[in-house]
């Protein structure tokens, strides 16, 4: 009997995790014939394909495919959703932890419109601590997010009609809004499945991680030039105009201290030390107070408006738009 839900999982050496998942997968409350997991590797990962291979699951039937090269998640859901044979298409990440009746959820909303260009989006629940870190808060926004990737199903047909993921976006960054807009420009419904909850933990960061979090922004201008107005209305209302003035106001600082033009310098320095305090108490705020998490907030708060703006930056210049 041919399956009639295929559930796709975008996965890169992350076996401990993505074990997790497929545990989740293999227990849910739905007939075992009539739904097949296919596990995606973004590139070569010889650790997906033993796990898969030692897990010893027969029933669902759970396939690992891999792209030749790093090609981001994107790419990967393409080739695990054009893959998959079910008439409904269920998205996760190897991350995720889909509660039991998941796929049920999914399955019944789509019986009970029985329409053949349609997409759901269901709960995340992030687990956070009483005074989270702030890596913590940012990844809790999830819950509040109108749809992700993380937890959401799609009909066949609707992905035909907006032919899949735009694999431009070749990290985990804004692939699911510009896959949600193209729904929205396209006329196709996206409902909301309450009953369809994934619950996604909060990985151990390493410190400084919103750092490295910023090279994402390069995509915020790929996302800005295809769709300038949603952008505006569901992503970014404004430029951070915050981050230019910090960065602004530290370059004059140093070119008068260099120039000797010591007024400008004392307004320049304080005008950022000032901007730079208060992105740091916003940060603190509603977060840990622990001396490390203090201290990881003030220097990243130097960092973050140079790193965001120069990849924004970049991303303008290399996909030929202008995002402020």
């Amino acid at each position: 009997m041919s399956p009639v839900v295929s559930i796709v999982i975008p996965t890169y050496k992350r076996p401990h995790l993505l074990a997790r998942c497929l545990h989740a997968l293999a227990h849910q409350q739905f007939p075992k014939d009539r739904y097949e997991i296919i596990v995606v590797t973004d590139g070569p990962d010889d650790s997906s394909q033993q796990l898969a291979a030692t897990l010893g699951i027969t029933t669902p039937v759970v396939q690992v495919l891999a792209l030749p090269n790093k090609k981001g998640p994107a790419a990967a859901r393409n080739l695990g959703w054009r893959t998959a044979r079910g008439r409904l298409i269920l998205f996760t990440d190897d991350d995720c932890i889909p509660h039991n009746y998941w796929i049920e959820a999914y399955y019944r909303a789509y019986l009970q419109r029985k329409s053949e260009e349609a997409v759901y989006t269901g709960q995340v629940l992030v687990p956070c601590s009483q005074k989270p870190t702030d890596y913590e808060k940012n990844i809790a926004w999830l819950e509040k997010a109108d749809f992700v990737t993380a937890n959401c199903a799609c009909t066949r047909a609707a992905l035909e009609r907006v032919h899949g993921f735009d694999e431009a976006f070749t990290m985990a960054w804004r692939e699911d809004s510009d896959l949600e807009f193209r729904f929205i420009n396209q006329r196709v419904p996206i409902r909301f499945v309450q009953q369809a909850v994934v619950t996604h933990p909060v990985r151990k960061a390493s410190w400084g991680v919103s750092l490295k979090e910023q090279k994402k922004s390069m995509f915020n201008a790929l996302l800005y030039k295809k769709y300038p107005s949603l952008y505006r209305e569901k992503i970014m209302k404004r430029p951070l105009w915050n981050y230019y003035a910090m960065a602004g106001l530290f370059v004059l600082a140093i070119m008068a201290a260099a120039l000797q033009w010591k007024i400008i310098m004392l307004l320049a320095f304080v005008g950022w030390l000032l901007l730079m305090a208060q992105f740091t108490i916003k940060r603190l705020t509603g977060t840990t107070h622990h001396p490390a998490h203090v201290m990881e907030m003030i220097v990243t708060s130097m960092l973050i408006p140079f790193l965001s703006v120069y990849w924004t930056l970049y991303g303008s210049l290399k996909f030929k738009t202008l995002l402020l």
